[in-house]
């Protein structure tokens, strides 16, 4: 079994930072892209930012410039610094991961946390 605990969310106010870090425990064998999503009230899950094995990253337009994406291949985590935070922020956040579980090292499948809240007051 494979686990993306998340951590790190909260309150905070407009112009804040708050920094969210992701563990991935189980059966590992490896780790492909890791990322960061998140879901608002009445809307789709989206794209916050992406960072592949290389630690190549992607960001969505809202996040450039506020948000890094950062991981830590020795201890299986990954984290999102955000600054500069708008009420939009608002959301649960998401850890997604592409493993290759121990089991099945040919195949990789995607996992994800349960979500932490983030939510940021005008």
């Amino acid at each position: 079994q494979v686990q993306l605990v998340e951590s790190g969310g909260g309150l905070v106010q407009a112009g804040g930072s708050l920094r969210l870090s992701c563990v991935v425990s189980g059966s590992i064998f490896r780790i492909n892209d890791m990322g960061w999503y998140r879901q608002a009230p009445g809307k789709e899950r989206e794209l916050v930012a992406l960072i592949t094995s290389g630690e190549s990253t992607n960001y969505a337009d809202s996040a450039k410039g506020r948000f890094t994406i950062s991981r830590d291949n020795a201890k299986n985590t990954v984290d999102l610094q955000m600054s500069s935070l708008k009420p939009e922020d608002t959301a649960v956040y998401y850890c997604n991961a592409k493993i290759y579980t121990r089991q099945l090292r040919t195949l990789p499948s995607t996992y994800w946390g349960r979500g932490t809240q983030v939510t940021v007051s005008s």
